[in-house]
């Protein structure tokens, strides 16, 4: 299961739901009250999980621009959706789905834009979301995201962004130094340049307050209280092979087989914002 298949897709959306900070998804919700009709574009879709998550939040006449560099998140998005829907049809290229009154449109956008945002979104764009994506790329994307944004005067609505935060309970001796190398490797180039991580946030707040943006965020993160859950196995696995790479925890093993075997609760922290003109 990799990162960003369907499969681990799936397998974290549950997680996601129940993580996103609700003072921040209100925020959105009452800026687009008065509205008929929105016009969004999502950066790193996946299967559609921001369709899901956000589409009773927003006008009840919705055109979405779902944009990934996976053509396979992309094919299964189109069954995600049409199963999540009352009722789905496709128009050309396009996903027309029914959900309670919401009329939703969906183009789907193989595209990398790993070099530059801007060619995502149209003039006629509203909002913009991310899920799971700001850690991931560099903080010269970050501004460039940024300053793309204040040109479309759109609004930003980036969620479960990884703020560094890793706490388990009970303690194990070697926690600090994995969180420590684990945050290391998230500042490493995961496609998009050397990668913002943990201060991915504190960059976009100061690229958008910048440019006259109001912004409201929160904290958004997972408790996983299951150790024996598919997520959490996954979870720990994946900080222990992001550690090894590193190479500064000779004994990340140790770490990972007490964490199978004894763990109450693992916190990975995340921040969600949305960003506005006033």
């Amino acid at each position: 299961m990799t990162a960003f298949s369907p499969a681990w897709l799936a397998l974290r959306e549950p997680a996601d739901v129940m993580a996103r900070n609700s003072k921040v998804i209100d925020e959105c919700r009452r800026y687009f009250a008065e509205r008929e009709s929105v016009t969004v574009c999502d950066l790193g879709a996946g299967t559609g999980a921001s369709v899901r998550a956000f589409a009773d939040i927003l006008p009840q006449r919705q055109y979405w621009s779902l944009v990934d560099h996976d053509r396979r998140n992309l094919a299964a998005a189109v069954d995600a959706l049409s199963n999540w829907s009352d009722a789905a049809s496709m128009s050309g290229e396009n996903l027309i789905l029914r959900r309670g009154p919401r009329h939703i449109e969906i183009r789907l956008h193989a595209f990398d834009f790993a070099r530059d945002p801007a060619p995502c979104w149209t003039a006629e764009t509203d909002l913009v979301t991310a899920s799971a994506l700001l850690d991931l790329v560099s903080q010269d994307w970050i501004t460039r995201f940024s300053d793309g944004l204040s040109e479309l005067d759109a609004a930003v609505l980036a969620t479960l962004t990884f703020d560094g935060t890793i706490i388990a309970d009970p303690a194990h001796p070697l926690d600090a130094s994995v969180a420590e190398a684990f945050r290391l490797h998230q500042t490493r180039d995961k496609g998009f340049g050397p990668a913002a991580g943990p201060d991915a946030m504190r960059h976009l707040q100061q690229s958008m307050e910048k440019s006259g943006y109001t912004v409201v965020s929160g904290r958004s993160p997972w408790h996983l209280q299951d150790h024996t859950s598919e997520l959490f196995i996954h979870t720990v696995e994946g900080i222990a092979d992001a550690v090894r790479e590193t190479g500064k925890v000779g004994a990340v093993d140790d770490w990972l087989q007490a964490r199978l075997s004894d763990t109450r609760l693992l916190t990975i922290g995340h921040h969600d914002v949305f960003v506005h003109r006033t």
